[in-house]
């Protein structure tokens, strides 16, 4: 989830705000890296931006008290391991920054439970953990849209299956616009910030990589140099072209984009001319894509340990995205108390 917004100063627009947040779930995987890390590394050059690890919404799946702080540090360092740099960005914890719950709060009360339940994922989530179909899943569009408008969002780039709740995020704003008699949120909408950003398969060519899912088919920037020769040399091949220049299944072109990201051009081309030649050679490329990836991957997954190790400067880093965080999320809460009556003094 990433948001872009702009603030007006009383002369002039300063610079675009943009604010995403990422789950403190799971390890971080290429999919990742270049679907969305890859274009936050151009954005923190271009715009004040403000990165958030999503603690709150993990909540809703009860993780572990003991695991969920080392989750939250595993998290912030592998995306400081792969280019994010706390001086340019704030960096914070989404529970450190209260008055994003307490505009949760407010934008509950225009939340109505009948659309709450007809969300895909919450059906989604009903049906795979019957047994926890908690407040918090419920109402996750809710918090959401707070984590947009608490710095006003303006424009959201966002995944297929998060555009419903995007939808919603511009239904609340409208509510409390409507209700409270000022354009005081903007009604956030869908932004493309490149088109560069590549999709990402698994390597078993059934769906894109995951957290959670296709373990064993997805490259995980913590993955040691052997496991990823191992995935990579597991990866789903065939018999090859019989014709030339054939068209290549969604499981080849896969290694292909993998290829292009990771190697040469020039060594990406050769293996391209021999598919188009009928005589390449799997395991030949899968051996070199193998040793290109480790290349990429081995520094990320080195700085990030070594940053898991050094808690107190994890900490300083949360704190100090926390503060620059607090200064535009407060200014939007008191917006809001005034707008609702809730100013007493």
């Amino acid at each position: 989830m990433t948001i872009t917004t702009k603030r007006l100063s009383l002369q002039t627009m300063s610079t675009e705000i943009v604010v995403s947040g990422i789950r403190s779930t799971g390890h971080l995987h290429l999919g990742n890296y270049f679907g969305a890390i890859q274009n936050y590394l151009k954005m923190q050059d271009t715009y004040n931006c403000y990165f958030f690890v999503a603690d709150y919404h993990a909540l809703t799946t009860h993780p572990d008290p003991k695991l969920l702080r080392e989750n939250v540090f595993r998290v912030l360092a592998e995306n400081i391991a792969s280019g994010l740099d706390p001086e340019k960005v704030a960096l914070y914890a989404q529970s450190d920054v209260p008055e994003i719950p307490e505009l949760y709060l407010m934008l509950n009360m225009l939340a109505y439970k009948g659309e709450l339940e007809k969300v895909p994922t919450f059906k989604d989530k009903v049906r795979q953990q019957p047994e926890n179909v908690n407040a918090g899943l419920l109402t996750y569009p809710v918090l959401m849209a707070a984590d947009i408008l608490i710095h006003k969002g303006a424009k959201v780039p966002v995944g297929k299956d998060q555009e419903q709740h995007l939808e919603m995020a511009r239904n609340f704003a409208a509510r409390f616009n409507k209700r409270y008699g000022e354009d005081f949120f903007p009604e956030p909408q869908v932004f493309r910030f490149s088109q560069d950003a590549m999709k990402i398969m698994s390597l078993d060519g059934n769906g894109k990589m995951s957290k959670s899912e296709n373990v064993n088919a997805t490259i995980y920037l913590s993955d040691s140099d052997d496991v990823i020769r191992k995935k990579i040399m597991k990866a789903k091949t065939d018999g090859g072209p019989t014709e030339p220049n054939s068209e290549m299944p969604d499981y080849i072109s896969n290694l292909f984009v993998l290829l292009n990201a990771m190697s040469a051009t020039e060594t990406s081309q050769s293996y391209r001319d021999a598919f188009n030649n009928c005589n390449i050679r799997y395991g030949d490329m899968k051996k070199q894509l193998a040793e290109d990836m480790v290349a990429f991957v081995s520094p990320i997954r080195e700085k990030a340990f070594e940053l898991q190790q050094d808690h107190d400067m994890l900490r300083k880093i949360l704190k100090a995205g926390a503060e620059k965080a607090r200064a535009s999320a407060s200014e939007t809460i008191e917006g809001a108390r005034k707008l609702i009556g809730i100013n007493y003094y």
